[in-house]
């Protein structure tokens, strides 16, 4: 039987928060493609909304009630939605193909979420 990982010290040690960090270095890549006039518009709204994600899984590390965590948590699954919606706008609109970043939103989705369920746990 695997022996339980060692408490996380820093938001870095959560591996939630370095796929969230990966996923902000992808879509700021993905983004450098599109066209200049969106430099200010759908490019600027998924990089703030995907910087967003390990922002708040950040900030809430830190907080120290299970409900304060877990509502910093809950922004960043916000966060992750609205980025989710963004890249179907972007394939709509013919800036790339988003599917990778998508697959890696959809990991993240799941693990945010059972983090989330563990904060809030009566045995955590």
């Amino acid at each position: 039987m695997p022996s339980p990982s060692p408490a996380a010290r820093s938001f870095r040690d959560l591996l939630v928060w370095r796929k969230a960090h990966e996923f902000v270095l992808a879509v700021y890549a993905f983004t450098a493609g599109f066209p200049k006039h969106e430099i200010y518009g759908l490019a600027a709204q998924l990089r703030r909304a995907a910087v967003s994600i390990p922002a708040n899984i950040a900030e809430g590390f830190r907080r120290r009630g299970r409900m304060d965590k877990a509502r910093f948590m809950n922004l960043a699954e916000g966060s992750l939605e609205e980025c989710r919606y963004y890249l179907i706008l972007a394939q709509d609109l013919g800036y790339g193909d988003p599917t990778a970043l998508a697959n890696s939103l959809e990991e993240i989705s799941r693990m945010l979420s059972a983090y989330a369920a563990a904060i809030l746990s009566p045995h955590s």
